[in-house]
């Protein structure tokens, strides 16, 4: 925004959404966006026209939602309390009725009002050359005099008696039906523009509005005084059917616009229609037996036990604790293949269960769940503005204004120019007439408006059932300009899910490997590193029980240490062991050996001394390599950022087809590097899913989160992928670059619709070619050109995914996995 520059954001800044309902065009949208950016304590809004909201960051201690509701009020646009707790798939239901009853008010009131101006038209065309008038003295609206005068012969014979009726009698008539339809039909679009007018604004609705009564106001002049107009030379013609006619193409283009606008709003509505709205839950009786009784999905309770048959969509989240089933989850992750699901496994609310049946215990519900979570964050992204969308609101705040002068400026220029000419003083009034009211209808700035949120909403909808949840308008954009791909490793490269291949003791060692690992699982227990989890499990398959522990330290990016019974441990990589200063010299070259072999070395020190080394592996994604190259190929550079051994890193990146590895970096480091590729001129983007990897997620351009990772890495993420595949990176950066062009094209078209359009309606091209734009066809115009913005947004809904299935040869299968068998130890090579 240049008029108007927003607070920084401050902590303890609260955002909330206000609906606002009357908003007509991006004038309007930009109204309301300037007035709550002028408010104390605003730090930033951003109105979305489209989705009818809101967006507003506040300090609370300033002002409050009450306050901001009323300032909007104040200005003529409706606005509401927001409801914070309202369960998002009640508020989705409740915008899709609000929705659907819009569109069929539009629809009856534009069906009505196109029957009215046919109606008018055709009792229009006995008026023509029914004044005794000289020939030349006066020029009807050049379309309708195109129109009529094919049509009048046809008419003559199909209806003889139409011109036997008195002119004054049909000129009354249509009177009667003009400010019928006005009074009705057009009743919004007067009333919204004197709202306007009494703030000291103008939007489209003023256009419309002085446009339509300025000429009905001529025609009622010339009904009710047509003496006057010949003792001056002028005929009495009047232009109610194109007032009529204006208000009904108008209203035609704002039920497709308002039909779109459901459409847009497909995949937010088809994610809240998964919710079941009944589970069978087990509930004891008087009699102490337990029964399934199906309850409405907003009674069960976490811990609740849910049966989910065969072909139902699973009710609620939870974790199953009996039978087992294929769950088709693609409406949520984007993944076309079932997975299958057993004890322990999770499930999510709103997926589709296959032949099996089981019982699961219910973790999160309601507003809390899952769906409910994407169907939350998909709102708030789809009302937020891509920053493309502020040039559209500049232009927006000065164009109503500037087009009330130019329809004044061309009225003069007209009038001046055929007295000039020597046209007498009927033809230059009605010749300048015509071409004011064309360009107050033509110059809408309702494309302009719908141009950037219409792409933001059905891109981010159809990255959704993709897999992709993109947060807002300005994640959207951002990804596109994306030059370089930052990758961590562990659970992002990788399945995540390492296992212990190898346990190596130190040469001369004198404890026994059991005991040492039963103390190394011991002290990993209490980490939640993927490698130390790793460690636990292999120990508990032996059967070693862990034991507390005394003294626990995590080393971030290094290891971990502490005391387990009387003995100090400390089990880490070489930058822990330099920490410490433990020689490991003599195990050196066996963690080498191991790394080559893309595993994780780590070093085992008891009592201050170094007595083994614990390698493990984390299995490579087998779609890895395949989206790799796919970034690649969009020009992508990509880089393998990692606090694994440097040997270990570079051996994944050699199988995946990475050239740049930096490897041994703590969280701190991984920032350092995306400040440096920034610093550089690069656009980075920072995949990951820790904990660790949040930092660099939140300083990358744009941070995309495994949606299999932490809460906390989501949180610090601009987009997340539902499903764990990289494939789902060059998805939104291919979708981003797909959105983008669908808005640099939307506001190209609607810029240039203006430029063209309103010089032709001007009358620029009548000298030479003879071309004038009648207010009718400027009307329709005005109606097609929303609808074309619109339209070509929607084709962001055919945008297709590649496919996920490995192709290349050289696969990331062919890197050492884990045996099935337990871990061979090995003599020491030191």
């Amino acid at each position: 925004m240049t008029e108007t520059a927003a607070t920084p954001t401050r902590a303890g800044d609260t955002t909330v959404q206000i609906p606002v309902s009357g908003m007509t065009c991006a004038a309007c949208s930009s109204r309301v966006q300037r007035t709550l950016l002028r408010q104390p304590g605003v730090a930033d809004a951003a109105v979305n026209l489209m989705m009818g909201t809101a967006s507003v960051t506040f300090d609370p201690g300033v002002t409050g939602p009450a306050a901001l509701v009323e300032v909007i009020s104040d200005i003529g646009y409706p606005a509401e309390l927001p409801q914070p707790e309202l369960d998002p798939f009640v508020e989705q239901e409740s915008r899709d009725r609000a929705q659907a009853a819009e569109y069929k008010a539009l629809r009856r009131r534009a069906v009505v009002s196109l029957v009215a101006g046919v109606f008018a038209m055709v009792i229009t065309m006995p008026l023509m050359g029914s004044h005794s008038m000289p020939v030349g003295a006066t020029q009807m609206d050049p379309f309708m005099e195109r129109v009529m005068g094919a049509l009048t012969p046809w008419l003559r014979m199909a209806a003889p008696w139409l011109y036997a009726i008195p002119a004054a009698a049909i000129t009354w008539v249509l009177l009667l039906t003009s400010l019928a339809t006005m009074m009705w039909a057009g009743r919004h679009f007067y009333v919204r523009a004197w709202t306007a007018f009494r703030h000291r604004a103008a939007d489209m609705n003023t256009l419309i509005a002085v446009g339509t009564l300025a000429a009905f106001t001529y025609s009622v002049a010339a009904t009710v005084r047509p003496a006057f107009f010949v003792a001056h030379g002028v005929a009495p013609d009047v232009y109610y059917e194109a007032v009529v006619l204006i208000i009904a193409l108008i209203l035609v283009g704002n039920t497709f616009e308002a039909r779109a606008k459901q459409e847009t709003s497909g995949a937010l509505r088809a994610l809240a229609q998964l919710q079941r709205p009944t589970a069978r839950v087990a509930r004891p009786t008087d009699s102490g037996d337990v029964i399934d009784v199906e309850l409405p999905v907003a009674q069960v309770r976490s811990g609740d036990l849910v049966l989910v048959r065969p072909g139902e969509r699973v009710p609620v989240d939870g974790v199953i604790i009996e039978g087992s089933s294929d769950v088709d989850e693609s409406m949520l992750t984007g993944e076309s293949m079932p997975v299958f699901k057993a004890a322990q496994d999770s499930v999510i609310g709103g997926t589709m269960n296959g032949r099996g049946a089981f019982r699961l215990r219910a973790t999160t519900i309601g507003a809390r769940s899952v769906l409910a979570n994407i169907v939350m964050l998909m709102r708030d992204a789809q009302s937020t503005r891509a920053p493309i969308q502020a040039l559209a609101d500049t232009i927006s705040g000065v164009f109503v204004p500037v087009i009330l002068m130019l329809s004044i400026a061309t009225f003069v220029v007209w009038f001046v120019a055929m007295h000039t000419h020597d046209h007498g003083a009927a033809e230059s009034t009605v010749r300048a007439f015509s071409a004011m009211v064309a360009v107050l209808i033509i110059a809408c700035p309702c494309a302009m408006g719908l141009a950037v949120p219409t792409a933001v909403m059905v891109a981010t909808g159809r990255g959704a059932s993709l897999g992709l949840l993109i947060k807002g308008g300005e994640a959207l954009q951002r990804a596109g300009s994306v030059t370089t791909i930052v990758l961590d490793k562990t659970g992002t490269v990788t399945e995540g899910r390492p296992t212990v291949t190898d346990v190596e003791m130190a040469h001369g060692a004198t404890m026994a490997r059991d005991e040492m690992l039963r103390l190394v699982a011991s002290l990993e227990s209490l980490s939640e590193h993927p490698l130390a989890s790793a460690i636990v499990r292999y120990a508990d398959g032996l059967g070693l029980p862990v034991v507390a522990v005394q003294q626990f330290n995590a080393h971030v990016g290094r290891g971990a240490s502490g005391v387990v019974g009387e003995q100090s441990v400390a089990v880490g990589n070489a930058a822990m062991m330099a920490e410490l200063h433990v020689d490991i010299a003599a195990l050196t070259a066996t963690a080498d050996a191991l790394a080559a072999m893309a595993r994780t070395p780590m070093f085992v020190v008891i009592a201050e001394r170094a007595v083994a080394v614990i390698a493990v592996a984390d299995p490579v994604r087998a779609t890895s390599e395949d989206a790799i190259a796919r970034m690649r190929a969009l020009g992508l550079e990509v880089v393998l950022l990692t606090g694994d051994h440097q040997h270990t890193a570079e051996a994944v990146a050699a199988a995946i087809g990475v050239d740049r590895v930096v490897a041994g970096v703590l969280p701190e480091g991984k920032v350092a590097e995306i400040v440096r590729l920034q610093a550089a001129g690069r656009i980075v983007a920072m995949v990951g899913d820790g904990v660790n990897d949040a930092p660099a997620l939140a300083q990358a351009n744009v941070g995309i989160a495994i949606g299999s990772g932490t809460d906390v890495a989501q949180q610090a993420a601009d987009l997340v992928l539902m499903r764990a595949d990289l494939h789902g990176v060059a998805d939104a950066i291919t979708l981003s670059r797909a959105a983008m062009r669908t808005m640099t094209q939307n506001l190209f078209w609607a810029f240039a619709y203006n430029v063209i359009c309103v010089p032709i309606a001007a009358g620029v091209l009548f000298p030479a070619f003879g071309v004038l734009l009648s207010p009718i066809l400027a009307s329709a115009a005005m109606a097609l050109s929303s609808v074309s913005v619109v339209g070509n947004s929607l084709r962001l809904r055919r945008f297709r995914a590649a496919s996920t299935t490995p192709t290349s040869r050289r696969s990331a299968t062919d890197l050492p996995r884990p045996a099935a068998s337990a871990p061979r130890t090995r003599p020491s090579a030191a």
